[in-house]
């Protein structure tokens, strides 16, 4: 659905950081149609990825001077006041990392993390909302935190954010959704064993026409099946992705689409 405005707490916008600018470009319009529209910057390369003349998110190329840092998207949460939310980021044991500063006359930005060091950032916006279609296919839909202190974690980001996290089974798992004004903008889980030792983070999920054929390609075109096509009951079908630069991200057919 086409958007106009965000609310105070919700997703607004994703970013993706990768080391290979022109294949990730290439990927990401094969896959989702989306067009890299290049914005002229003094070093590199940034642009915005664009659906039938929508903004989405955007994409930069990671500096050679920090080839140590691994290709990965990165969400964004609307604000309404960015130097109180991270005032009380710092208050409630988050970092941050960058900004907050001025970018241009779009918004102000500022790049944080959570207690457990999951990254995420934080957009006050003047003349740039954000994303201007979300829920529809080839666009976000749902973010999601993978941590190992999920009771921890609640009190953060209910403290920095208008959260409520509602408690529920999901295939057998405790999954916690958070909640702006009772409608749920995104979720929690536990990162699992099995996982291996990987840090908490945020993960953007994309809506698609069919997760199975989407995943296959993915393949086809270098990605890896990090969680193959999955069932979540009531839901619809998943899969989480990497990208052939190494950035991970999910899909999902929605059931009621």
């Amino acid at each position: 659905m086409k958007i106009t405005q965000y609310a105070q707490g919700h997703a607004c916008w994703v970013e993706l950081a990768s080391h290979d600018w022109q294949g990730a470009k290439a990927f990401y319009h094969a896959m989702f149609g989306w067009t890299a529209i290049e914005m002229p910057i003094p070093e590199g390369h940034f642009s915005l990825f664009n659906l039938d003349g929508d903004d989405l998110g955007a994409m930069y190329q990671i500096p050679s001077s920090e080839a140590q840092i691994p290709s990965h998207w990165r969400v964004y949460f609307a604000v309404r006041d960015i130097d109180a939310c991270v005032a009380d980021i710092q208050a409630a044991g988050g970092q941050v990392h960058m900004g907050p500063h001025i970018v241009g006359d779009a918004g102000i930005m500022a790049q944080v993390s959570d207690p457990e060091g999951a990254r995420f950032a934080l957009w006050q916006a003047k003349n740039h909302i954000g994303a201007r279609r979300q829920g529809e296919v080839n666009t976000l839909c749902w973010v999601e935190l993978a941590c190992r202190s999920p009771l921890s974690e609640e009190a953060f980001y209910c403290k920095i954010f208008p959260w409520t996290a509602l408690t529920s089974q999901v295939a057998d798992i405790e999954y916690i959704e958070w909640q702006v004004a009772g409608q749920s903008i995104g979720g929690m889980m536990t990162i699992m064993p099995e996982w291996g030792d990987i840090p908490a983070h945020w993960m953007p999920y994309f809506v698609v026409a069919d997760c199975d054929v989407f995943a296959n390609k993915a393949q086809s075109l270098g990605g890896q099946i990090c969680v193959p096509p999955s069932d979540i009951p009531e839901v619809g079908r998943f899969a989480v992705i990497t990208d052939p630069q190494g950035a991970t991200f999910a899909v999902i057919k929605l059931d009621q689409m």
